[in-house]
């Protein structure tokens, strides 16, 4: 079994709850999991990231997750503008200060997507992003616009989802500019129970092709 290891990512604002799984491998791209939204009970444990997390590690990848502020342990020390986007930015910034890490994917679901996404072009080394049930209707068009880019964007739909409303799917689609590529999970919801080692290995096949 793959060891990981569990801390805090900490700046003036924030103390972050956080899991670090590092690969041996040299060089190699990281995965940033963020998870759903804690006013419904969204945490880094949440069976979607869970089941992405364990198959990230299982694939030998390098992968990050953490509770943000208020979730689990983590704590807001001090206000600032935008502080859960602020809150990915800060982990972007730990991962790219490890000496073995020199890229970075963004893996989103529902509010970890609509809040990471948004942070795709912070920096340069951050490849692009996945998005899983990127709740378009739900969070505004703030969260639209920025995570507008050029970099690869995958998504990933439930055909079943009500929140992240299946119907509407294809019109925000259709905003982005590309390179984009998306896969309907027929039968799931916006919980994908039952759908999770999918979700798992559609994740794995969008990191490949970023990754070599």
């Amino acid at each position: 079994m793959r060891e990981t290891n569990k801390f805090f990512v900490s700046d003036e604002y924030v103390k972050l709850e956080a899991e670090l799984y590092q690969s041996p491998k040299k060089q190699s791209p990281a995965v940033l999991v963020l998870h759903p939204h804690p006013d419904f009970g969204g945490t880094m444990h949440n069976n979607v990231v869970s089941a992405i997390f364990k198959k990230l590690i299982n694939e030998d990848i390098t992968c990050l997750r953490f509770n943000f502020s208020g979730v689990g342990n983590s704590r807001s020390i001090k206000s600032r503008k935008d502080d859960r986007i602020s809150e990915v930015q800060s982990c972007i910034d730990f991962l790219l200060d490890k000496n073995d890490i020199d890229r970075i994917l963004i893996c989103g679901y529902s509010y970890g997507a609509a809040v990471g996404c948004s942070v795709v072009n912070y920096s340069k080394k951050i490849l692009g992003f996945i998005a899983i049930s990127f709740p378009f209707d739900l969070m505004g068009k703030k969260y639209r616009k920025l995570s507008q880019t050029h970099k690869p964007k995958y998504f990933i739909q439930g055909n079943r989802d009500s929140v992240a409303i299946s119907q509407n799917f294809k019109t925000h689609y259709e905003e982005y500019d590309d390179p984009k590529e998306f896969v309907i999970i027929n039968g799931a919801d916006h919980f994908y129970r039952g759908y999770e080692d999918k979700i798992a290995h559609t994740v794995i096949s969008f990191y490949q092709k970023l990754a070599t």
